[in-house]
């Protein structure tokens, strides 16, 4: 048997007191609006075969075909988890991190109007 060893040992992640496997936090902290439709799949994909630590050995090309990506879209999924620090990853094991609390905007639907300085903020690059 292989012994596998966290990435991040001080960011091992625990199974919260809930119904759910996936953290509530994922939604509920924005974390799931920070990050692409790549990622998120990505993401899913790790907490669905991540051992009880979060680890995984799968490779990025099972992983490639599983979930249908490309290499470069999952090298570039795998970089936003990582900057988001939702993952950790270090050839060839993937660790899904425990969620840290995330500032938190709710955000708004395209269909609902907004002030003209809202907007002019929004195309000068002040709204992230």
């Amino acid at each position: 048997m292989k012994h596998k060893f966290p990435v991040r040992p001080d960011r091992l992640r625990l199974i919260p007191d809930q119904f759910s496997w996936v953290d509530h936090r994922l939604v509920r902290d924005c974390h799931i609006e920070l990050i692409s439709h790549q990622a998120a799949t990505l993401y899913l994909f790790l907490l669905t075969v991540g051992d009880h630590q979060g680890l995984s050995y799968y490779s990025e090309f099972t992983i490639g075909k599983r979930i249908g990506m490309d290499p470069t879209m999952l090298i570039d999924a795998r970089d936003e988890l990582i900057r988001r620090e939702l993952v950790a990853f270090k050839s060839p094991i993937y660790q899904v991190l425990t969620l840290d609390p995330v500032a938190c905007r709710p955000t708004r639907r395209t269909s609902e109007p907004m002030a003209l300085p809202e907007i002019l903020q929004h195309i000068m690059g002040g709204a992230r």
